[in-house]
């Protein structure tokens, strides 16, 4: 019965499956959610009731933030109030469900602070054996004009199209600093709201044609006009960051905060493994 199962990590449950609250659930839905409520409550418990938990105490300061996060998110208190009836909590129920799940919380921290700590020797290893993840490639910023081809607007047809775009070329030949300018004006994609901009890219996340262009450019350099598919561009390189590997000083951080995390996850689950059932 549902009944039977904690409100509040039944609800904790369906919005975390899917994103919906019990009463909501379809029959299948609200099985598995009751499963996975139940779960969830067992393994609190276990932790709660290991010789760590004792020595663990919830600031005040730290559930009266956890109710904040919950309660702010509703316009009212009649709507926050209407809520909780309609899920099984009153605002004491809540208080409480949320103090377990904080002393849950700390519980596990304190037992992953226990983690063995990376040395500079795994550091060390995992940098040399995964080469691909320090990588960078060679990026460009860039941005574009576009003047599409579509015969059913005359100002679009093939010979239109490239008449318009030529005669922006020859501006930008005059004032280089006028492309932002000239791509609101005139572009004809929806970067033009932005000058024009493509952001940052890597080889090969553009039309072809266009990545060939904008890779062979130097810095501020504008291309000639060039033809896709979809019509005539004209596209600027902004700037070129080059190729590199991260050094292993600059990546240690990085490297020792993601294996920390790890080791600290392995860590919980061996404890948890081992606690009485």
């Amino acid at each position: 019965m549902t009944t039977a199962i904690e409100p509040y990590t039944l609800l904790r449950a369906a919005l975390a499956l899917f994103e919906k609250t019990p009463a909501q659930l379809s029959p299948e839905e609200l099985s598995r959610t009751q499963t996975q409520a139940k779960n969830e409550f067992a393994i609190e418990t276990r932790v709660l009731n290991s010789l760590e938990s004792a020595a663990v105490i919830v600031p005040d300061k730290e559930l009266d933030l956890a109710f904040t996060e919950i309660r702010k998110r509703f316009e009212n208190d009649a709507e926050f109030e209407t809520v909780l009836t309609a899920n099984a909590l009153t605002i004491e129920t809540l208080k409480a469900a949320l103090g377990r799940q904080c002393k849950v919380n700390n519980v596990l921290e304190s037992v992953a602070a226990r983690a063995p700590a990376i040395n500079d020797v795994e550091i060390g290893l995992y940098y040399h054996s995964h080469p691909e993840k320090f990588y960078c490639p060679e990026q460009r910023s860039a941005r574009h004009i576009l003047i599409s081809i579509n015969p059913d607007f005359p100002e679009n047809t093939r010979e239109n199209a490239l008449q318009r775009i030529e005669e922006i070329a020859e501006k930008l030949k005059r004032k280089s600093k006028k492309f932002a300018d000239l791509a609101l004006k005139n572009s004809e994609c929806p970067t033009a709201f932005n000058g024009g901009e493509l952001g940052s890219l890597v080889a090969g996340k553009i039309h072809p044609e266009l990545d060939v262009a904008l890779f062979a450019l130097k810095e501020n350099e504008i291309s000639g006009v060039i033809e896709t598919e979809v019509g005539f561009h004209l596209i600027q390189c902004l700037k070129i960051s080059h190729a590199e590997t991260m050094s292993l000083k600059k990546a240690t951080p990085k490297i020792r905060a993601v294996m920390q995390a790890r080791q600290k996850q392995i860590y919980q689950k061996e404890w948890l493994a081992n606690l009485p059932k």
